[in-house]
């Protein structure tokens, strides 16, 4: 079991020509994901051409990728200024889970992507993340297979580096993950920490949950309220960002403290208090981990 993706993902790559698509599309079909296909328009009837002899069609629409192959998931490869397009495109063609790594997309643009996805009932990861990745499954995005191993530990981060580094640290002593998932740290995006931690309790392979927060927002302190209220499954956590000054944004969009609230100190009393343990730096995660394993 995983969470979102496994085995039978059926992947798009929406932007599949460009420089990050082309890089990344190859790096996915090594991984062992299932690519079915791309999305370029004006280059419909073309193929790409993977590693290992591997190949897929290219499509001009989504509609007709989907129609052609059966994709349950695409991930999205395209400039800032047409990513809100393609991803309601994607919607509108059925998809229904839809991956944004691109970013830079204007807040704007993402309050409208937002309500049209909810409206459409798809899932939608991102923008301005790294993807996600079901170890020995599935991979989409642009997170590294080779960090990952199969295990029993989720990882949910708003840092895409930061979930690299953890990841690392799990493999390299020995603990495997379920599925490691990079939600992004822009002020509006698609799935949050909640809607992880909801997955990861009812996924019967994860045992135990590493949460990677920031500060800027509140979603860290909901998401420890859930834990404490809903979750059977044990939680640890870090937060980034424990030296920023408050009114400069670190980093993400998201990341900025706003007056008293979302500071680093607030978001690790919440943890502490909803009975999640917390690393004072990446490295105690393993620790942490250990513990309640």
């Amino acid at each position: 079991m995983a969470i979102f993706i496994d085995n039978n993902t059926k992947l798009l790559v929406q932007g599949i020509t460009g420089r990050d698509g082309s890089f990344h599309a190859a790096q996915m079909m090594e991984y062992g994901t299932q690519v079915v296909g791309g999305v370029t328009p004006g280059k419909g009837g073309q193929s790409f051409d993977g590693p290992n002899g591997m190949s897929c069609p290219i499509f001009d629409t989504v509609e007709e990728a989907v129609a052609a192959t059966g994709a349950n998931t695409t991930v999205i490869y395209v400039p800032p200024a047409f990513a809100a397009d393609a991803m309601m495109e994607a919607a509108a063609a059925g998809v229904p889970f839809v991956v944004a790594i691109t970013e830079g997309v204007p807040v704007l643009d993402m309050t409208r992507v937002y309500a049209y996805m909810q409206d459409a009932g798809v899932r939608l990861l991102g923008p301005n993340c790294p993807g996600l990745l079901s170890p020995g499954k599935s991979k989409v995005g642009i997170l590294p297979g080779q960090i990952a191993t199969p295990g029993p530990v989720g990882v949910v981060s708003r840092s895409g580096t930061l979930t690299y580094e953890v990841v690392y640290q799990l493999t390299n002593a020995g603990i495997g993950q379920s599925t490691c998932v990079g939600i992004g740290g822009d002020p509006i995006n698609g799935t949050n920490f909640i809607d992880c931690l909801e997955a990861f309790e009812n996924d019967p392979e994860t045992k135990a949950v590493v949460m990677i927060g920031e500060i800027g927002g509140t979603d860290e302190q909901q998401a420890a309220e859930f834990v404490s209220s809903k979750m059977s499954k044990p939680v640890v956590g870090f937060i980034a960002g424990q030296t920023a000054p408050a009114g400069r944004r670190m980093g993400h969009a998201g990341a900025i403290i706003s007056g008293s609230e979302g500071t680093a100190a607030e978001k690790i009393e919440t943890f502490e208090k909803n009975g999640i343990g917390v690393a004072r730096k990446p490295s105690d995660v393993v620790g942490l981990i250990q513990k309640v394993l």
